[in-house]
């Protein structure tokens, strides 16, 4: 069994990771006789079918056996109000500067006390989709929110026969107890007006109020999942993976990082025209092995945008729910969706696991390639790295730009270049640890690493046929590289129209300005959240490297 549900009772009290202040708070809320404790997807999904505001749309789920819906189930649609995005502003982790578990605890107490006058519904599901990691995950979330616990069931890996045995025969994993999520969408605390994320990652719970957004469920559930792994020899990934079988029989794993936006999902799911049997682990979350390099997929569906799928694209065909669209009457007076963002920006939805019908849940063969997609002006399509401590610092310092699935505070400029290690937001652990297990895969397991830059190259954007293109060429092991101007720690290959001059005074200052930008935010590093994030100066030193070099 992966993780601790139930102790014996000389085991239940201090001392024991599973009762500390918060995590007993939260928890002891699932157990009110106010609280309806549903695991049935298809009571959930006709729960969230005859909820009010539910539109249920005459667009037929594809093979919903298959997914464990109904055989007549249609497309559910349910929209939320002003925020249609997550909102980092609103995360509390303790652990950080300044988070004094005791003030939180009043605040989770009186949240608690609120669910009083509230039905309740309890649900749980796996995360992890192999018997080398699974964990049991449990939400609690308020009656009218029944759209937010069938997205939550199909968005993770509700409970069933078959995988309630693979659960039984599953590793244990440490010492770590049940997620436990608490969620009320309709409370605000005056200590936090714009909605609180609370986490306690050391002993696997959180609790969301004031938050309506599914995708804060979604990513707070693998917040804590993903720092399990990390506490248990993996290393946590935000990010997309797939195995490549090319024409002579050899398989190629390659994984890209990159935040919503940077076309991740493109990359994982692309077919490329036959050249190779593609099988998709997942484009989101996973985590590797440090131990052998080899992969598991945390959730079997996908939330995706739906910005690029007009309404007649074919991938359309897999949606099961949706999230902040449009809906309409067509010609033929079905009620249908209205997507590519015209209600809002980031309309979502979750997409079936058969939208790849090459899928698996985990790859034994060890990961050949990490890909840092960055939205970064000043480098080209792409940067082969051949040094595994800078490999590893430029994954710590991704550069990119704001999405449309974050909600920005006032004054935020959304163009703006910004940093986000390893393209994770949702690391509730110090930096440190993920640098040192990235820089382990390109040091001990002879991982390659590439930016590819899926931006603007200075002025002029680069179309994803191009990055397609690099990509296949990286796999096919054709792509010739050359050193990056004066670095050579870094290699370039020629792609037409994208070719750096470095004759150029205009872009020679732009890419050292790049580079002075992520050396001031490994600087920043020091000082922010009490320097919990620091990196270890080796890192400072390989970036100054490449300053010193730019002339």
């Amino acid at each position: 069994m992966a993780t601790r549900a139930n102790f014996k009772r000389e085991q239940i009290g201090t001392g024991n990771k599973a009762f500390s202040t918060s995590r007993t708070t939260i928890e002891t809320a699932f157990y009110g006789n106010n609280v309806e404790k549903i695991l049935d997807l298809q009571q959930a999904y006709e729960m969230a079918r005859t909820a009010t505001g539910t539109i249920e749309t005459d667009m037929p789920i594809y093979e919903p056996e298959k997914i464990g819906l109904p055989e007549n189930a249609k497309i559910l649609l349910f929209n939320d109000g002003e925020t249609v995005g997550r909102f980092a502003g609103a995360r509390v982790i303790l652990g950080e500067v300044g988070v004094e578990e005791a003030e939180i605890a009043k605040v989770l107490r009186e949240a608690v006390y609120n669910t009083r006058y509230k039905k309740m519904y309890h649900s749980e599901a796996y995360i992890g989709l192999d018997k080398d990691f699974m964990v049991k995950a449990h939400l609690l979330i308020p009656e009218t929110y029944e759209n937010t616990l069938l997205n939550w069931l199909l968005n993770f890996q509700y409970k069933t026969a078959e995988y309630n045995d693979m659960y039984k025969e599953s590793k244990e994993i440490g010492n770590e107890p049940d997620i436990f999520i608490m969620s009320d969408p309709d409370y605000k605390h005056p200590k936090f007006p714009n909605g609180l994320a609370y986490f306690d990652p050391e002993h696997n719970c959180a609790c969301l109020l004031g938050m309506r957004y599914f995708g804060e469920h979604k990513k707070g559930t693998l917040t804590l999942a993903w720092g399990i792994a990390n506490r248990n020899g993996y290393a946590s990934c935000h990010g997309g993976l797939k195995r490549c079988i090319k024409k002579n029989g050899e398989a190629h794993v390659l994984g890209v990082f990159g935040l919503s936006g940077s076309g991740k999902s493109t990359l994982t799911h692309a077919k490329h025209d036959g050249k190779y049997d593609v099988t998709v682990l997942h484009d989101d979350a996973y985590i590797i092995s440090s131990e052998n390099g080899s992969t598991v997929a945390l959730e079997p569906s996908y939330f995706d945008k739906t910005q690029d799928y007009p309404l007649t694209s074919k991938d359309n065909k897999y949606l099961l729910t949706v999230q902040n669209c449009g809906a309409t009457i067509d010609e033929d007076g079905k009620l249908v969706i209205v997507t590519e963002d015209i209600r809002n920006g980031n309309g979502r939805a979750i997409k079936s696991k058969l939208w790849a019908a090459n899928r698996v849940d985990k790859m034994d063969e060890p990961i050949n390639t990490i890909v840092w997609l960055m939205k970064d002006h000043t480098l080209p399509p792409v940067i082969k790295i051949q040094n595994s401590v800078l490999a590893s610092v430029m994954g710590a310092c991704l550069a990119t730009k704001r999405s449309t699935a974050e909600k920005l505070a006032d004054g935020v400029d959304m163009n703006a270049l910004v940093f986000e290690p390893y393209a994770n937001p949702f690391r509730t652990y110090p930096l440190k640890q993920d640098y040192e297990k990235f820089k382990a895969l390109f040091e001990e397991r002879s991982v390659n690493n590439y930016i590819i830059n899926t931006g603007h190259f200075m002025d002029k954007k680069i179309p994803k046929e191009v990055t397609i293109g690099i990509v296949e060429k990286i796999i096919e092991g054709t792509a010739e590289f050359k050193e990056f101007g004066m670095l050579s720690e870094l290699k370039t290959m020629d792609v037409e129209g994208f070719i750096p001059d470095f004759k150029d005074k205009k872009y020679i200052d732009a890419l050292k300005g790049g580079m002075l930008g992520r050396m001031n935010y490994l600087d920043s590093l020091k000082e922010f959240k009490g320097g919990r994030d620091n990196l270890p100066q080796e890192a400072r030193d390989a970036i100054e490297g490449i300053i010193a070099k730019i002339k």
